[in-house]
């Protein structure tokens, strides 16, 4: 008899991912004599909370990575947001190493205030792992993210009008060297809680998820449960669906926009305002886009209306002045070429 459903669930999409792992970081060499110059197996670690996405991962991690010649490790970030957050984190701790993941680590941060909680908390819990990944070395973390977390990314995306990338939600690898996978996209959150539940792995729910101080909170605990009364049971797995389709899309004129950009340069590298005019605007708006955040405009600040704003001294010019963008970058229109700087 094999294992429950969902905990086989839970190990063929952590299996999967290990295996692509391996086809980015191969460590069989053509001959025996060579064994002593293989690299070393490679290292995965799981981030984990010790909620029931991140505890059903590190278990199917613990099961599955032996079994591919994998090492496992975890680590916990504490954001020091609660009061006995260091325990917690030090029991989950205590229940990674019980799986027989090693090396297992808790990493204390500090939380900043700049774009507000939930941001600066994920930007302080991605540097910590950025960390912690180049401190051991590792080739990749897995996160726990499911297929309700990407449906509510699609929403917030949504309610922002950011375009079509933030619609494309999570992708299933990320960050520098696609050090980033989340082998639960396609998994309900349902399913990781109840791997947990018939493996006795206990869980902790942070509060946080159920405050409604957080937006994400408020979408989980009222949006979403109100969208689903109104139009029935399968928004979740409409939204992403729209997330891959999303992404494809921006994926494809991601690559148009590059392709574009050094035809519409002039000899010194300026941007040319009539060329520009003549692109698709979701193409010309991605050069725009990509040529602010090269000037200095940090990525996490610019956002659609400021490229609008942009995209005007291209389609919609009556002499106005120059732009101010985030980064003290400036933008504005000289003799026919868009001179983006900063100022």
């Amino acid at each position: 008899m094999g294992p429950h459903p969902a905990v086989a669930a839970i190990r063929l999409a952590v299996r999967r991912v290990l295996h692509d792992i391996l086809n980015d970081h191969p460590t069989s060499g053509e001959h025996p004599d060579q064994a002593a110059e293989r690299p070393p197996s490679p290292l995965v670690l799981v981030a984990c909370s010790g909620g029931a996405d991140s505890m059903a991962l590190a278990s199917a991690l613990a099961f599955e990575a032996p079994r591919l010649g994998i090492r496992a490790g975890g680590v916990t970030v504490d954001h020091r947001l609660q009061s006995g957050s260091d325990l917690r984190a030090a029991e989950v701790v205590l229940r990674m190493r019980g799986l027989g993941l090693d090396p297992v680590e808790s990493v204390t941060v500090t939380v900043g205030r700049e774009g507000g909680p939930e941001a600066a908390a994920r930007d302080a819990r991605y540097a910590a792992l950025d960390a912690a990944a180049e401190r051991h070395g590792a080739a990749a973390i897995l996160l726990g993210h499911t297929r309700d977390d990407q449906a509510e990314t699609v929403l917030l995306g949504l309610a922002r009008g950011s375009g079509i990338r933030s619609l494309s939600g999570m992708a299933a690898v990320s960050g520098a060297g696609g050090r980033y996978r989340r082998p639960f996209l396609h998994l309900d959150r349902q399913t990781a809680r109840k791997a947990c539940m018939v493996q006795s792995l206990p869980v902790w729910d942070d509060p946080h998820n159920a405050d409604p101080a957080y937006t994400r909170s408020r979408l989980r605990q009222e949006g979403l449960p109100a969208l689903e009364k109104a139009l029935g049971k399968g928004v979740v797995e409409a939204l992403a669906r729209t997330a891959q389709l999303s992404r494809d899309d921006a994926d494809a004129l991601d690559a148009w926009a590059r392709q574009a950009e050094a035809s519409v340069r002039d000899a010194a590298g300026l941007l040319e305002c009539a060329k520009l005019y003549a692109l698709p605007p979701a193409v010309r708006r991605r050069i725009l886009r990509h040529a602010a955040i090269e000037a200095g405009a940090p990525a996490g600040s610019l956002f659609a209306r400021h490229i609008e704003e942009v995209d005007r001294l291209i389609t919609g010019w009556r002499g106005q002045g120059a732009i101010n963008l985030p980064g003290r970058v400036v933008a504005q229109r000289q003799g026919g070429r868009l001179v983006i700087r900063q100022g």
